[in-house]
């Protein structure tokens, strides 16, 4: 067990020392604020980070600091009822779970849960927490959450998410357990609290 841990951690650190630019689509600056997936939502980064390259879902974009195996920050810029999260694969060999026009804010989180079990191909997976908050102006929930990637690692996650005018919103970060989560999980909450729609 030991060995294994050291080489996924060994594999991190030669991830990290990689230039970020190398798989980064496009640099979000500071204090600049962007539109994201081509939506109405924007945010103001208060530090830059790397949008990534590759195309996950329509209304879906991802950010990074350091890499995406080090602290993913994913948007989920306005799911229209009856779509999945992210892109399937194969619709008929592995379909997603959809987010409907009856899905409620306490079953965003079991939405997302299977969605990442599935996507992600992951046996453990748990919400570790669930409680009501205020995101982009309305009433939200907020999820934290912990699961173990294909590499052993285990991840802590955050997101806040928000059904208006009948879309889904969504804001997640997850980052390995170990150091990265607690490094950056206040740049990721200015994100959140930053994010606006018209």
């Amino acid at each position: 067990m030991i060995p294994r841990t050291f080489s996924a951690i060994a594999a991190l650190l030669v991830v990290a020392l990689l230039p970020s630019a190398a798989t980064a689509h496009k640099l979000r600056e500071q204090g600049v604020v962007v539109t994201i997936a081509d939506s109405a939502l924007t945010v103001a980064p208060p530090r830059d980070w790397n949008r990534l390259d590759g195309n996950i879902g329509k209304h879906v974009e991802t950010w990074t600091l350091d890499g995406g195996q080090l602290n993913d920050l994913t948007f989920f810029a306005g799911i229209e009822p009856g779509k999945p999260l992210v892109r399937e694969r194969s619709k008929k060999r592995e379909p997603l779970p959809r987010f409907s026009a009856s899905t409620l804010l306490v079953e965003l989180p079991e939405l997302f849960e299977a969605t990442y079990r599935s996507a992600k191909e992951l046996a453990d997976f748990r919400v570790t927490e669930v409680q009501p908050t205020r995101f982009l102006e309305r009433d939200g929930v907020l999820f934290r959450y912990e699961y173990v990637d294909p590499d052993e690692l285990t991840r802590k996650g955050e997101a806040h998410a928000a059904i208006i005018s009948g879309r889904l919103y969504m804001i997640s970060f997850d980052a390995p357990r170990l150091h990265y989560f607690d490094r950056n999980i206040e740049d990721y909450r200015r994100i959140a609290q930053s994010a606006r729609l018209p």
